[in-house]
């Protein structure tokens, strides 16, 4: 039987069936039944496993609870859903204000989901065993009775809603595309392009404080005769050439809402029609990216990107596997910097800052766990319900200020200090910077590093010796002509160094000193203008490869002590042409990993090349030492050894007059001393190999996670970074002596 709301409008009364009498009416209460109607008609809920205004374990109430069973009701089991009803006007969406509350109150009693009710909407959250904010994990759809029956119908319901936003969130974005692609005829990268300007015209409107701002073609229209009937008049009156639709009006504003970020050039407009424009808004009505989990829209807008640019650019996409890979044998840490001088569209970038940023989210959300089992325990139970009262505001103030550190905007906070201080990037495409920069905004931030820039070249933030981590994968086979110079265009200005010193100057000196470290770059050792490029290289001697120039580039911008894996065609290290350029690595790092993958990994991306990929770790001060006294010594040693005969050629081919040698003789001397020096040398290398000797583990996989066509296989990088991992920790690879930051997240405080 239907179950339907009863009003007695005379009485100013309203049935609460769960309570089995009448009540006081109020809006709020008739939103209150109208939801209990709405569980047992739709979604197959009994009034017998409902209940209203419920106190749970004498402390805590909600609005309304649904337990698996009436026996769990029966018994003061915890309920598995908790909601909150709030009755505001209609246009006003739900806020994370508004529901921060109830889900603490939902997760502190281990309840399987949350629900958030207003006139307007309704949303839904399954609680995960952490606390962190940004791994609320929102759904589609309430479940429906029969899931609650059965954890593992739980997991599979709150897999299948996640996955569904996901892909719906994909097609949205391939269909914005084909809109352009049919209407505009714009090549891929062109269309994405303009897709990212509409992105982020949405992204500024749900910036904005105000509750009705909302993204649709609806208000557009209406925000457009406004604009048309009173700004445009008054702008051109002010500016006679002024002349600008609202849409790139709109488009203006949003350059100068992300000025600072340099997505946008200056001149820059939306190069499609008005009604591709307002169709693509059609499109994005359904999607609050702000309210969108990060690892949503970010996988979507990912793999959106692979779709994209498949083609032409498809050698600035490093394949998923590969990146997790390298990112799970290099483990970055909280306190580290990174950075990729060859950052494509971010893959590594992004893989690290999420792989540090779970990192925080783990430690801190085990904080909150012993919190909670330090207060909630068999004593609580016995306590007054004024004194548990106590404790549990106690505990919720403590629970706030450790979420605080997930606050990205907090300048104090974790998330704020991996997200500002900890990601750096360059590319030479600008397309390809600005795409990075997007990307990582869709999945959280961190795009504040990233510029558009030569790889090989410094900028604002990214110089020698500055970093404890490099990921790349550089560009293979392109050369660099002998006579391309630095120019001034190439070097920092002035305005941008004033940016960089803005951004730093609240940062604590006892973290970084950035400030000092890029003046002091600046004004001592950057004097590379108007040089040729390869002059500013050692390996530029014998190669003008890019990718033995960025060998040399990525061990330069580590500090003592740091570490790097790059994708490099496979041979790089063993082919003889390139013998100077593998033994200049072996004079600066260890090579403490080499694995073989198939080329099958990079097909997919247009790639042909066989790649490796290789992981060095920059000698520390003592090791560096070290080489040099082994170099040294081994120098001395054997040239000692061939001294008489390098003596005695030399003095021969030094006569003069009746004792001087022919000129065959001359030419057989000097071969002889020729020979002479290359074995001298030969013995040398061997000698430091044996005196400075260690372990070089080689690895090759014949499946790397993806196949020629770009789909899913067996990944056997896997229980190879694990297996690496147990080594690395084992031999105490990556321990070094120069200073990283280390958290007393008691304390919040940071500490060398």
């Amino acid at each position: 039987m239907k179950l339907e709301i009863k009003i007695d409008k005379n009485k100013n009364k309203i049935f609460a069936p769960l309570l089995d009498k009448w009540i006081k009416y109020s809006a709020e209460e008739e939103l209150k039944q109208n939801f209990i109607c709405r569980l047992v008609n739709v979604y197959g809920y009994s009034l017998s496993q409902l209940g209203q205004d419920v106190k749970i374990k004498k402390r805590y109430e909600a609005d309304i609870a649904i337990w698996r069973n009436k026996l769990d009701k029966d018994e003061n089991i915890i309920p598995s859903i908790i909601i909150t009803v709030e009755c505001k006007a209609e246009y006003i969406k739900i806020k994370e204000s508004d529901y921060s509350l109830g889900y603490n109150f939902a997760s502190t009693i281990n309840a399987n989901f949350f629900i958030a009710v207003n006139l307007k909407e309704t949303k839904i959250f399954h609680i995960k065993n952490e606390i962190s904010n940004k791994k609320i994990e929102k759904l589609t759809e309430i479940p429906k009775a029969d899931i609650l029956s059965d954890n593992n119908k739980i997991v599979k319901y709150v897999n299948e809603n996640k996955r569904f936003t996901r892909e719906e969130f994909t097609k949205l974005l391939t269909r914005s595309h084909n809109i352009i692609r049919n209407n505009d005829k714009l090549s891929p990268e062109a269309a994405f392009d303009e897709i990212s300007k509409i992105l982020f015209m949405k992204i500024m409107y749900e910036r904005s404080s105000k509750e009705e701002m909302i993204f649709s073609k609806d208000r557009f229209k209406a925000d457009e005769l406004n604009y048309e009937k009173i700004i445009r008049p008054s702008l051109k009156k002010e500016y006679p050439n002024f002349d600008q639709d609202y849409m790139q009006f709109l488009f203006n504003e949003t350059k100068k809402e992300f000025e600072t970020d340099g997505l946008f050039e200056f001149k820059d407009i939306i190069k499609i029609k008005k009604n591709s424009f307002e169709m693509i808004v059609e499109e994005l009505e359904m999607f609050n990216l702000s309210d969108t989990s990060d690892d949503v829209k970010g996988i979507a807008f990912e793999q959106f990107l692979g779709k994209t640019f498949r083609g032409e650019l498809g050698q600035f996409f490093t394949p998923r596997t590969i990146v997790d890979f390298m990112i799970d044998i290099l483990d970055p840490q909280e306190g580290e910097t990174i950075c990729d001088p060859c950052c494509g569209s971010g893959g590594f970038l992004i893989s690290a800052f999420e792989h540090i940023r779970d990192k925080i989210d783990s430690e801190i959300n085990n904080q909150i766990k012993l919190l909670k089992q330090q207060y909630y325990n068999e004593n609580f139970e016995k306590l007054s319900v004024r004194e548990q009262e106590k404790i549990i505001k106690l505990v919720q103030e403590k629970i706030h200020k450790i979420n605080q550190e997930f606050d990205i905007d907090d300048e104090k906070s974790r998330y704020h200090k991996l997200s500002h201080y900890s990601i750096y990037g360059t590319d030479a495409n600008p397309r390809m910077a600005r795409t990075a920069k997007m990307n990582m905004i869709m999945h959280g931030d961190g795009h504040g590093g990233v510029h558009h820039n030569d790889g090989l070249l410094n900028v604002n933030g990214i110089f020698e010796e500055r970093f404890d981590v490099i990921l790349t994968n550089p560009p293979f086979g392109a050369r660099v002509e002998k006579s391309l110079k630095v120019t001034e265009l190439d070097l920092p200005s002035v305005d941008k160094l004033e940016k960089y010193k803005t951004r730093y100057q609240n940062y604590e000196e006892k973290v970084v000193e950035p400030l000092k470290e890029w003046a002091n770059y600046i004004n001592k050792k950057d004097k590379s203008k108007g040089k040729p490029i390869l002059d500013l290289f050692e390996v530029g001697k014998w190669s003008t490869l890019t990718e033995v120039l960025f060998i040399e580039r990525c061990l330069n911008l580590l500090k003592s002590g740091g570490r790097m894996g790059i994708v490099l065609p496979e041979g790089v290290l063993n082919n003889t042409n390139l013998q100077k350029t593998r033994e200049f690595v072996e004079g600066k790092a260890k090579i403490v990993l080499i694995t073989s993958i198939p080329q099958d990994v990079f097909i997919a991306s247009g790639a042909t090349v066989k790649p490796s990929l290789l992981f060095f770790k920059k000698f520390t001060e003592e090791e560096a030492k070290e080489y040099k006294k082994t170099f040294k010594n081994a120098k001395v040693e054997i040239e000692a050894k061939y001294a008489p005969k390098t003596k005695a050629l030399k003095s021969k081919l030094a006569l003069r007059g009746k004792d001087a040698p022919t000129v065959s003789e001359k030419k057989q001397l000097r071969k002889d001393l020729k020979e002479l020096e290359v074995k001298i040398e030969t013995e040398i290398k061997a000698k430091i190999k044996t005196d400075f000797d260690y372990q070089i583990p080689i690895a090759e996989v014949d499946k790397a996670g993806i196949s020629t066509t770009g789909s899913k296989i067996e990944n056997e990088l896997e229980p190879l970074a694990k297996e690496f991992t147990e080594y690395r920790k084992a031999n105490k690879l990556w321990e070094v002596k120069f200073d990283t930051i280390n958290y007393n997240s008691d304390k919040n405080e940071v500490y060398p």
